[in-house]
């Protein structure tokens, strides 16, 4: 829990004292964040018209909530008036048309539901089942149709890790297929038949003797892309049911794949956000062996 404070100059209230304060902050957001984070000398108070005099201080307790949020699927990474920023945990869906199903979009509400906010998530991109990672969610329409829109001009940076069976080479790549979508899973073709083109730049981080740990950037966004690719360069990642090893023995109980980075203009503010999580320690441990 962090707390922000601001010491009063001269006599007035507290929700104009809070709009100068956080002057990018809608008086809607303020409102919201005088319901449950902020204290006039140590003491908590929701009241608008609080009278301040010279002297007083002001404290915010900023991440109270979000803090307070416990959730086992996702983590909140960051937040604003137009969407959050997520870190997906493996083996949830990134989101399902059946209302039932458990999904990192769900679980948004559920946050959005704790924190009393009046809106719904909305999907701007997804990650596979297994996989791990960064991911936005946008609070209004508006906000996920302007990524739509421009996807590629806003999101500048998008890197992912991997372990990789075998020791990759060259170090440094680009893998460049055309992609179709098979009845099991996603088929891949050297030359352009009709598919999606779909293109990944690799580079090995780390080597074992048993496997290697890649940075992979993907300038398409298609299906299970990444997994593809590396089973075509005969290195597939770790513990992949799909497009790995049927006799995959390593110790690791889920898919090595993980989202670690993120970076793009905010499509409201024109703002630029950079995110970055540290890789898995599951992944550092497999290069031990």
């Amino acid at each position: 829990m962090s707390k922000t404070e601001f010491t009063v100059t001269e006599p007035t209230e507290l929700l104009p004292f809070l709009l100068q304060c956080f002057p990018d902050m809608s008086r809607t957001k303020v409102k919201e964040l005088m319901g449950h984070s902020v204290v006039v000398d140590g003491r908590r108070t929701s009241q608008f018209n609080f009278p301040l005099l010279p002297g007083m201080v002001v404290g915010i307790v900023k991440a109270n909530y979000r803090q307070r949020f416990r959730n086992s699927l996702i983590d909140i990474v960051y937040e604003d008036d137009f969407l959050v920023v997520i870190n997906k945990h493996e083996g949830v869906l990134s989101y399902s048309r059946k209302p039932s199903d458990v999904t990192a979009i769900s679980e948004v509400n559920k946050y959005f539901a704790y924190t009393h906010q009046k809106c719904n998530a909305h999907v701007v991109h997804r990650l596979d089942r297994d996989t791990s990672g960064l991911m936005v969610v946008s609070k209004t329409k508006q906000t996920s149709q302007k990524f739509e829109a421009d996807w590629k001009g806003l999101v500048y940076d998008r890197a992912y890790v991997a372990v990789a069976w075998g020791k990759v080479e060259p170090p440094q790549d680009t893998i460049r297929t055309w992609l179709t979508d098979g009845e099991y899973c996603v088929l891949s073709s050297p030359v352009d038949n009709g598919g999606k083109e779909a293109i990944t730049h690799y580079e090995v981080l780390q080597t074992s003797r048993r496997y290697s740990l890649l940075s992979l950037r993907l300038d398409t966004g298609r299906r299970n892309q990444i997994r593809v690719h590396l089973r075509e360069l005969k290195h597939p990642v770790v513990h992949d049911p799909m497009y790995g090893y049927k006799d995959d023995v390593s110790p690791i109980n889920r898919l090595a794949l993980h989202a670690y980075r993120l970076c793009f203009t905010h499509p409201i503010t024109g703002k630029r956000l950079e995110f970055e999580t540290p890789f898995p320690a599951a992944f550092l441990k497999l290069m031990e062996l």
